[in-house]
């Protein structure tokens, strides 16, 4: 189990990724520490890790609030003892609008949380890792900052605004032994992406399976990755297997958009 004895915080856990995203670290040895707004999805993730041999708890969290994220942390190293991963995945979409157009409230909501809140409880956890001696803190990024595309900018740009975090954190806290990285997510088979199929195939008329054949065709694996196989590159990025790997960013997107 490639995290066995590691205590990996992640925020923003709701249906979907986040929710596979725990049980995958569960299952892979972690003691896995929820948080989010609302309960409801923690508490049935946390079931389902207990009755599996695992160790999970939720803690309801708004990450835009300081006394509420250093509770969360508390409660982690009450429980656990320790902090020593760290997934920042909670954000805010600020709505499909041309940039200029996106309301200024909802893009500040928006920046409060997704790098706000990351530098917020990423501030919370430095502490517990450096007296560990060791950890890892993994950004959740977007394909939407790689391919620009309209009504996504106000999302594109705070996510854009944690890129160039994480090269700042790998660099700073390099020195405590914390590596700091990126995933860069594409297109991901789950509920969000379910919704959008559907709504896509009633608004032109044609099948579910259409639209997802069309996002599928767009990368050379032919499919859209599902939420649980991307989770795998993040907790590859908090395993001892990526030691030597910091301030770096992972795309994982099926092959549809490929760096240099």
């Amino acid at each position: 189990m490639i995290l066995s004895g590691e205590v990996v915080v992640i925020t923003g856990v709701g249906p979907g990724f986040g929710a596979d995203l725990a049980t995958r670290a569960a299952a892979e040895g972690a003691k896995v520490v929820m948080c989010a707004r609302s309960t409801d999805t923690m508490d049935k993730v946390a079931a389902e890790i207990a009755a599996a041999g695992g160790q999970a708890i939720g803690v309801p969290c708004d990450v835009r609030k300081p006394d509420q994220v250093s509770e969360l942390v508390t409660r982690a190293l009450d429980e656990f003892g320790t902090v020593t991963g760290l997934v920042n995945s909670a954000f805010s979409h600020p709505g499909f609008h041309d940039l200029l157009d996106t309301p200024d409230k909802q893009l500040r909501r928006a920046l409060d949380i997704t790098l706000h809140g990351a530098l917020g409880v990423t501030r919370e956890v430095v502490a517990p890792m450096t007296a560990a001696g060791h950890g890892s803190i993994v950004n959740i990024g977007t394909m939407a900052t790689r391919k620009p595309k309209r009504g996504e900018g106000g999302y594109a740009v705070t996510k854009a605004a944690m890129a160039t975090a994480t090269r700042y954190l790998a660099l700073e806290l390099g020195e405590h032994g914390i590596r700091v990285n990126h995933a860069v997510m594409g297109w991901m088979e789950g509920p969000n992406v379910r919704l959008y199929r559907q709504f896509e195939a009633a608004r032109r008329g044609v099948t579910e399976d259409d639209i997802y054949r069309e996002v599928a065709s767009a990368n050379p694996l032919g499919r859209i990755p599902p939420d649980e196989a991307c989770a795998g590159a993040v907790l590859f990025l908090l395993s001892r297997y990526a030691s030597e790997i910091t301030g770096v960013a992972l795309d994982v997107n099926g092959g549809e958009y490929m760096p240099l």
